[in-house]
């Protein structure tokens, strides 16, 4: 039974994302006794895995979406934790090489360099296989325009699916799964 609940946010993300909040409100609104944390992380990959993992407990489970995902994928294999990742990148490391140098996080207000250092240490996080894929669910959106839906149904084959045509990377109408979500955790 979980009783801690971390939402990861995606890249240029804040903690105010909007899937954050609907889940967040709709714990509370069904009264879910279990503590739900929206960190703010880092731009850096090495500090914003440290700060996640700051926050695990025996207890704990995540719900990732995009690069948040992947840092949910990550920490799930190495703390066997239960994961829910919506619209997961599977290799970001792949996909930010082409965004490198100057970038800004609206949501934050943060301006910052995107650096090779940081793609490598994305790349260290990456599991070419995933050592327990039950741990995980997969909610993916084919109309996703940002990450390659199919790369993300192929790593997570051996995990639970929910896989829908259309869409986008935002992940259109999320609360539809919120009752999945919290069963798949065994969120009380």
């Amino acid at each position: 039974m979980a009783r801690r609940v971390i939402y990861i946010h995606g890249f240029n993300s804040s903690e105010a994302s909007l899937k954050a909040q609907q889940l967040g409100r709709w714990l509370t609104e069904q009264s879910f006794k279990c503590e739900y944390l929206t960190p703010r992380l880092s731009f850096d990959p090495r500090i914003a895995i440290t700060q996640l993992a700051a926050l695990i407990e025996a207890d704990t489970v995540l719900v990732g979406s995009s690069l948040g995902g992947y840092y949910a994928t990550y920490l799930s294999q190495l703390y066997g934790l239960k994961a829910v990742v919506v619209n997961p990148s599977v290799k970001p490391f792949d996909l930010l090489a082409d965004y490198l140098g100057a970038q800004y996080n609206p949501y934050q207000k943060v301006h910052y360099e995107l650096t090779l250092a940081h793609v490598d240490a994305l790349e260290q996080l990456y599991y070419p296989r995933l050592v327990q894929p039950k741990l995980l669910m997969l909610l993916q959106q084919m109309g996703d325009e940002v990450l390659p839906y199919q790369q993300a149904v192929h790593y997570f084959s051996a995990s639970e699916q929910r896989i829908e045509f259309a869409g986008d990377h935002s992940f259109v109408a999320f609360q539809r799964y919120f009752d999945d979500i919290v069963n798949f955790l065994e969120i009380t």
